[in-house]
């Protein structure tokens, strides 16, 4: 059975529900966005592509760092994935210098 919706009385309820509807869409369309530039990124790091994933870090940092400052994202998440991302970028410099054993 369909749940009722709840009928917002006051007016700055209203107001109120239709800023943080805008900023639940907002963010959703952010977050898609991100997520998929991580993808791609990842998927250069599978390939081995040097170059191509240090320019998505690039890219995929200074998304992250809008998605804080719009209220996306807390602060403390986005650094935890910058870091988890460069991490993962080295790991192929890291794999290069890497003697074949």
């Amino acid at each position: 059975m369909a749940e009722k919706k709840k009928v917002l009385v006051r007016k700055s309820a209203v107001k109120t529900h239709k800023q943080s509807e805008r900023a639940r869409v907002r963010h959703k369309s952010r977050r898609n966005a991100i997520s998929t530039q991580e993808k791609k990124l990842r998927a250069a790091v599978a390939a081995g592509d040097k170059d191509g994933a240090a320019a998505l870090l690039k890219t995929q940092y200074a998304a992250l760092d809008k998605a804080v400052k719009s209220g996306t994202f807390h602060k403390n998440k986005a650094d935890r994935k910058k870091s988890r991302l460069a991490s993962l970028v080295n790991s192929i410099a890291k794999k290069a210098e890497a003697p074949a054993s």
